[in-house]
Order: C-alpha cells, then structure tokens, then sequence
C-alpha cells in the first residue's frame, strides 16, 4: 500500500493534527453514544461501555496534540 503524497510529505505538525482530528472525531462520538444511552427507552438496560471516559480521554489527548500541532505551525 502506497501513501498519499500529501500524507507522505507532510510535516510532523500536520501528522499531529491528523491524529489529533482522528481523536476529537472519536470524542465526538462518544459524546453522541452517551447522549443516546442516556436517552434509552428501558432505564434498566445500562450497557457497559463508558462513554463519558472515553469521551474525556479522547477529547483531553486530541486537544493536546491540536495545541502542539498549532505550535508547531506558528513555528515554521
């Protein structure tokens, strides 16, 4: 498998806002799948995925890679 130029040539802050979207899109639907299960129709079938962790930890990762992928662009 070949990559894409853009992907190929790219800087490593753009590698980092890559994962950093990629993370903020993972928080995202975490933060819709606790949105429906809060919504649910029969309160007694909880689910055991923890969507608020999930939610937290992607959100706190991606917005720490997009800080330093903007450092890193304001550098160059």
């Amino acid at each position: 498998m070949t990559w894409p130029r853009f992907i190929l040539f790219a800087s490593d802050a753009t590698l980092i806002a890559l994962w950093a979207a990629g993370l903020l899109a993972m928080a995202a639907f975490a933060l819709f799948a606790e949105w429906r299960r809060a919504r649910r129709p029969r309160v007694d079938a909880v689910g055991w995925m923890p969507w608020i962790a999930l939610f937290l930890g992607c959100a706190l990762a991606g917005l720490a890679l997009l800080t330093l992928a903007i450092q890193g662009w304001a550098r160059a």
